[in-house]
């Protein structure tokens, strides 16, 4: 099993609280099904790019049977009331040898508090440990939170805009 699959660290938010980034198990499901319907309108049309509130049985596998070699994911744990719920979560999926795209989802309560920033150091140091050389992301030019988190990566990044979307391409190397 990759070492990634086993991938767990504690991040302080920027309010003080700390959350749990560990690897998406498969017991996961109903927790990222849950955080889906707790994220607003907005949020899931940023990460999916039309609203979606409900995914088919072969999205849900795709989403939640992850093999942490060609399709790596981290979810983001806090504790509410003495219960762990997941709130947030990021992934990439290997396209070509070298390149993978990635992408991340926070419930709205939880943004601004720095997961995007910490789930997109711990994705960039997994992938250069899987000998990956670059991260592509397509992000919606409005979605400004996220352009933000890939600028302020310190990866060698460069943009470019086309028909309402900015694809990005961070180096790792």
């Amino acid at each position: 099993m990759p070492k990634a699959a086993q991938f767990s660290a504690t991040e302080p938010l920027r309010d003080g609280r700390r959350v749990e980034i560990r690897a998406l198990r498969h017991e996961d499901r109903d927790g990222l099904e849950e955080a889906v319907g707790r994220a607003s309108v907005e949020s899931l049309r940023r990460r999916f790019f039309l609203i979606k509130r409900h995914f088919s049985e072969q999205e849900i596998e795709f989403f939640s049977n992850i093999d942490f070699v060609d399709h790596v994911a981290l979810v983001v744990v806090a504790q509410e009331n003495g219960e762990p719920h997941i709130v947030g979560g990021g992934r990439y999926v290997v396209l070509d040898p070298g390149r993978a795209e990635i992408a991340f989802a926070v419930i709205d309560e939880y943004q601004g508090q720095g997961i995007g920033a910490a789930l997109m150091r711990h994705l960039a140091a997994i992938a250069r440990d899987a000998g990956l050389k670059e991260l592509i992301a397509e992000v919606l030019p409005e979605n400004t939170a996220m352009l933000k988190v890939f600028r302020k990566s310190r990866l060698h990044s460069t943009t470019r805009r086309e028909a309402g979307i900015t694809h990005v391409t961070l180096q790792l190397i």
